[in-house]
């Protein structure tokens, strides 16, 4: 036997381990779901309280994992992650009762007597894959939807950002038992394994080459997915926008994370007429933000991996605007603004995901519409205009996942609003009660008296009874 097909064999002795092990997990977590103990309200909302005191007691820890893995400032780390997944909490907290109560619908004509409710199920055992990017917010905010539900719950935070990755285990694993939640660490290898696992619901968080291959593997056991994934998400700002706040906004938005942001500016299209004055007040307010070296600035972070920065790194060509500078040991990628980029150019080819932003101009609408609906379907789209007649028409004649107007990023935050991507940026949506939903089955149920029973919708059919029939369906309906 060769060297290699003893090294074939321990390859697939350790996948096999991998699997019976995630297997016994599952079923652990399966066999406590059939219990039926998740499903009582009085439970969950235990469940949720027991969440936010664990948030509360690992917050520090938090923060300074979130330090090491991105260098995310403390304000960050709140704002976009920690203190945010606690408001969601008591969102969803406040609503649940409510959220959770059958609800019922209207009966037609035909079927009264009768009553028609949808009552929401949990799907019973989920397994929620969370990015790097956002390691703490896309891993508990769709685990707040599968909680709320009440179903049990399998997280596989990613290894990219192992100090957070590591906080999260300890913190679940303190708080809650392993047959209601675990936490499975490991990169690729166990990510493959754990994907052959039977799961009732899977939620991804990621690049879209990535959720083609979760998909495939939820399509072999037809499980239910929701895909959360990305793509270049384009601003776009006419000549009647407020610039110095359209600066101000595209920066925070842009540069917040280090750029490292699903729903980030990836491209700017700007009107000619006002192209050199924005970009201006963005090079002033670059400064303000992070002074005139980001670098030393302690609010502003840093490329998540040697692997990612190399990939951003060359994607910074051309007409530099301002920023370009980089320092491998640091991972440091300066606030980059590209100008007179083309369709063509490298930068154009993919998501960025990092502190890079190409800016390119149109004269007429129609121009920076039809480019946009030339490419994939973006994950957001950002329109800077004071002309509702502007606004109006980019709306009506782009898609995408969603859409702010005048601003960025900040529709994802509302509890009140669905999260998610539409084509290549991804299917499906969470947040509050949208997140709820992804995780319960819908279930009809229809009530029928006993007292009145139709004779012509029973055999033997006559011509008398179709004629009945047809009447019914339509006029009664």
């Amino acid at each position: 036997m060769t060297i290699n097909e003893l090294m074939d064999i321990k390859e697939k002795t350790k996948e096999n381990q991998l699997f019976e092990n995630y297997e016994k997990i599952v079923q652990k977590q399966r066999n406590y779901f059939k219990t039926g103990i998740t499903k009582p309200i009085e439970f969950r909302i235990k469940q949720l309280k027991k969440l936010k005191q664990a948030f509360i007691a690992y917050q520090p820890e938090l923060e300074k994992s979130l330090y090491a893995d991105l260098k995310k400032p403390k304000q960050e780390a709140i704002a976009t992650e920690i203190g945010i997944t606690i408001a969601e909490i008591d969102h969803n907290l406040k609503n649940i009762r409510y959220w959770a109560k059958a609800k019922e619908v209207k009966t037609p004509l035909f079927f009264l007597p009768g009553k028609s409710e949808l009552y929401y199920e949990p799907f019973g055992v989920s397994l929620i894959i969370s990015p790097w990017n956002y390691p703490v917010k896309n891993l508990f905010g769709p685990a707040l939807g599968a909680i709320t539900a009440g179903n049990t719950l399998v997280m596989k935070p990613s290894e990219i950002a192992p100090a957070t990755s590591a906080v999260v285990k300890k913190m679940i694993e303190e708080y809650f038992d392993p047959e209601y939640i675990t936490v499975l660490e490991g990169g690729v290898p166990e990510t493959t394994e754990l994907l052959k696992v039977k799961f009732d619901y899977i939620f991804f968080t990621g690049a879209p080459s990535i959720g083609k291959i979760i998909y495939m593997a939820a399509a072999k056991q037809l499980t239910p997915v929701t895909l959360e994934l990305g793509g270049k998400s384009p601003t776009i700002v006419d000549k009647s926008a407020d610039l110095t706040v359209t600066a101000k906004r595209i920066i925070w938005g842009k540069f917040v994370n280090t750029g490292q942001t699903c729903v980030a500016p990836d491209y700017l299209m700007v009107h000619k007429d006002v192209k050199e004055k924005l970009l201006a007040k963005i090079k002033e307010q670059l400064i303000k933000f992070y002074s005139d070296n980001p670098q030393q600035s302690p609010d502003y972070g840093r490329i998540i991996s040697d692997r990612h920065f190399e990939r951003i790194s060359k994607l910074i060509q051309g007409d530099i605007y301002c920023g370009g500078q980089t320092d491998a040991a640091d991972k440091y990628i300066a606030p980059t603004l590209i100008n007179n980029v083309t369709g063509d150019a490298p930068v154009m080819q993919e998501e960025i995901f990092g502190p890079v932003l190409p800016v390119l101009e149109f004269t007429e609408l129609d121009e920076a519409i039809d480019f946009i609906n030339s490419r994939e379907k973006p994950l957001a789209l950002y329109i800077f205009a004071n002309s509702k007649k502007f606004q109006k028409a980019v709306i009506q004649n782009t898609s995408s996942g969603g859409v702010c107007i005048n601003e960025t990023i900040m529709h994802m935050a509302s509890p009140e609003m669905p999260f998610g991507g539409v084509g290549n940026s991804g299917i499906g949506a969470y947040n509050g009660i949208h997140g709820f939903e992804t995780f319960s089955h819908r279930k009809p149920v229809m009530t029928r008296s006993t007292m009145f029973d139709v004779p012509q919708k029973y055999a033997p059919y006559t011509e008398g009874k179709l004629k009945f029939i047809n009447f019914a369906l339509k006029r009664l309906l």
